[in-house]
């Protein structure tokens, strides 16, 4: 079975299913996207306000955003060297997506299960 690409840099194009899936299975991705819509842009402060992500994970998290084009990564070379992480113009539309599936979770939440 071929596996489609997370990003075709080629194309342009991205795996928008793929990359569903690769933030809603992390709890990490999830709380990383929403401290970069709050405000904290700088990996050290994103680090601080999400309690028990290890540095290794956010760099993962990090990255994987990048390559998905959902965040941009800007260094300034300045020293000590400065970095921000911000959501793209594609980021701001995905994020909708995990809106609607916030609002779909706090809805459910407020009706029982029926079996």
């Amino acid at each position: 079975m071929l596996m489609k690409k997370e990003f075709d840099p080629e194309r342009g194009q991205r795996s928008v299913p793929r990359m569903v899936e690769q933030v809603l299975g992390c709890k990490w991705t999830l709380r990383v996207l929403a401290a970069i819509r709050g405000g904290v842009v700088r990996p050290g402060a994103l680090e601080r306000d999400i309690a028990g992500i290890s540095t290794k994970v956010l760099n993962e998290r990090l990255r994987k955003l990048v390559r998905f084009g959902v965040v941009e990564r800007r260094a300034f070379p300045e020293v000590p060297p400065r970095v921000e992480y911000r959501l793209t113009p594609f980021g701001r539309r995905f994020s909708r997506v995990l809106d609607a599936v916030e609002a779909l979770e706090a809805e459910s939440a407020d009706r029982p299960v029926r079996g």
